[in-house]
């Protein structure tokens, strides 16, 4: 199935029984699909009147405590953004999914990456953020899909996919894998029972020391997420001299650009994050202390790089190697990227 595809199955996987959306290519197929399954198993589909709309219907739907979701892709997520600051505030569980397309503006609806920053930063107003899942194959578009919700309910917060074009448009086996049976109880939820007559859920705290006192909570919950919920993988890291970072697709392709420059000699490796929030930041860290240096490969303009940066402490340095406008990197240019750096780092 496609990536697309996968991310409706792990939803109806994990109980998930609302969808809220708007059609946009590259992520159409998740719309398309949520309406042809939701209803067989009981569900919700609705195709909103736009973006905006999508996303505050999910927002009612969390606050009565169902497990639910939305998706769109690059400026779909831009006018989403509002709303997923009121779901992080009103510690409101939900999936958010975004499968990148070609920016600035309408761009193009070839597969980018340049949504990092508004993803993965939090791109809405306020101090929050939502964690962040990057799958790389269909396998875990279904995967991750599942965890996600898994994680949302566990923290009551919003979690966002962020996979690109490429990833939603390939179609790969999927092991399909076993529904979840067991829900957990939201006792804060509003269910419209005499026995939720008192919840309450709201974003809105006109008390200056409320709302401070608020975010407060919401950042030492944010610590925990960062203590407990790094993810990532490491890709023939043994003994190397350089490390590679990168996720998605261009994580794919790297693979095999390692593949080739180790068989010519240079020792590399790959770390990909799995969470990009909460970033593998110690691992990196960890690595830059017996490297001599790194190369960071995006289809952004350097965003992840950034992150790298941040989680090394400027240790070694970090090169960058990017295509964008819905370009993706050839096996062929990653190699002679690692060359480079090798020449230049010898």
């Amino acid at each position: 199935m496609k990536g697309n595809e996968a991310i409706v199955v792990g939803a109806i996987l994990a109980g998930c029984r609302s969808y809220f959306g708007y059609p946009i290519t590259p992520a159409s197929e998740i719309a398309e699909t949520a309406a042809l399954l939701m209803p067989k198993v009981g569900g919700t589909f609705i195709q909103a009147e736009s973006e905006i709309a999508a996303i505050n219907m999910v927002y009612g739907a969390a606050s009565c405590g169902q497990r639910t979701m939305t998706a769109s892709s690059s400026p779909g997520m831009s006018l989403k953004q509002e709303g997923i600051s009121y779901c992080a505030c009103a510690e409101l569980p939900c999936v958010v999914v975004d499968i990148m397309r070609g920016g600035p503006g309408l761009g193009n609806i070839g597969p980018e990456q340049s949504d990092y920053n508004q993803m993965v930063k939090g791109g809405g107003h306020g101090n929050y953020h939502v964690l962040c899942l990057a799958p790389n194959c269909a396998q875990e578009m279904c995967d991750l899909t599942m965890l996600a919700f898994d994680l949302a309910d566990t923290y009551r917060n919003p979690v966002a996919i962020l996979a690109d074009g490429f990833i939603g448009q390939m179609m790969e086996p999927v092991e399909i894998p076993p529904p979840v049976t067991e829900l957990p109880e939201k006792p804060w939820a509003v269910k419209g029972t005499a026995g939720t007559r008192d919840n309450l859920v709201s974003s809105i705290y006109l008390n200056h020391d409320e709302l401070e006192a608020q975010i407060h909570k919401l950042y030492a919950k944010y610590g925990e997420i960062e203590k407990s919920e790094v993810r990532f993988e490491e890709y023939r890291l043994e003994d190397c001299d350089y490390v590679a970072v990168a996720y998605g697709i261009v994580s794919r392709i790297l693979m095999t650009a390692i593949d080739e420059a180790r068989a010519a000699g240079i020792k590399i490796g790959m770390l990909r994050p799995i969470t990009l929030w909460p970033f593998p930041n110690t691992r990196l860290k960890e690595l830059s202390r017996s490297v001599k240096g790194m190369l960071v490969a995006e289809c952004s303009t350097g965003m992840l790089i950034d992150d790298v940066k941040l989680a090394i402490e400027c240790a070694v340095p970090v090169r960058l190697y990017s295509r964008v406008g819905g370009n993706i990197p050839t096996a062929t240019e990653l190699v002679n990227a690692i060359r480079q750096l090798q020449e230049e780092l010898p």
